[in-house]
């Protein structure tokens, strides 16, 4: 699994979502409207859509990205070390601008692949969303017109731990602690990142919990592959 592929051909990310606003008062008359047929669509009819309007994240077209963590592998006297940084910030366009310039510079060749878990259903596709949204090029590596789904440059760490399996979900921590990969204990999680973004103001609380999910997902790639764990001394985190 993942031996034949080199690792530092490998861009591991992450990605963290808000809602587009704050509140679901805060949204136009035409928003609020989409948004309750949505949330009628995802929940029985006694559901009030306000109060689920922190729910609007995770849908690329109610949502938006306030941070993309990124994790780089590379070998460096005979050891294997990984780099791992975020771009993060409120204007979501500008945001998003970066992230294309990397790739188009760093990551365009023909064995780039990225990495996350659960990236095929949720950090690609959500990633192409928001870049359209925004009138921004899709790259290359996540241009996936046309292509088979095994032609894509996309590594899926929970679709390789399925074996096949289509029925089952298995989030990063339960497979950090089956592989005993260290998940230093954070005062957020990912259901927090909402709250954490709108009524803490705290962008770099969220872009540190974010590259921590870096380095979980990175070592895992590294387990998948039986192979040891990345030192923590060989771990630069910007």
């Amino acid at each position: 699994m993942l031996n034949n592929i080199q690792l530092q051909d490998l861009l591991v990310l992450d990605l963290e979502t808000v809602s587009q606003q704050k509140l679901f008062d805060d949204l136009d008359e035409e928003w609020q409207d989409l948004w309750a047929r949505k949330a009628g669509a995802i929940n029985n009819p006694e559901i009030i859509p306000s109060k689920i309007y922190d729910r609007a994240a995770i849908y690329a077209e109610f949502g938006k990205i306030v941070c993309i963590g990124l994790g780089i592998f590379h070998h460096l006297d005979g050891e294997l070390h990984l780099k791992v940084k975020s771009i993060h910030g409120h204007d979501e366009k500008v945001l998003l601008q970066e992230f294309v310039n990397l790739l188009n510079s760093k990551f365009n060749g023909p064995k780039h692949m990225m990495v996350a878990h659960n990236g095929k259903e949720f950090d690609f596709p959500y990633l192409c969303r928001r870049l359209l949204i925004n009138g921004i090029d899709i790259p290359a590596i996540l241009d996936v017109a046309g292509k088979k789904p095994w032609e894509t440059n996309f590594i899926d760490t929970m679709e390789l731990w399925k074996f096949g399996d289509y029925k089952n979900y298995t989030s990063l921590n339960v497979l950090a602690k089956c592989f005993g990969i260290p998940s230093p204990k954070d005062d957020i999680d990912g259901s927090m990142v909402g709250h954490t973004y709108w009524q803490q103001n705290d962008l770099e609380r969220i872009a540190t919990y974010c590259k921590k999910d870096i380095v979980t997902t990175a070592q895992l790639v590294v387990k998948f592959r039986n192979e040891n764990l990345i030192s923590t001394d060989n771990i630069q985190i910007t």
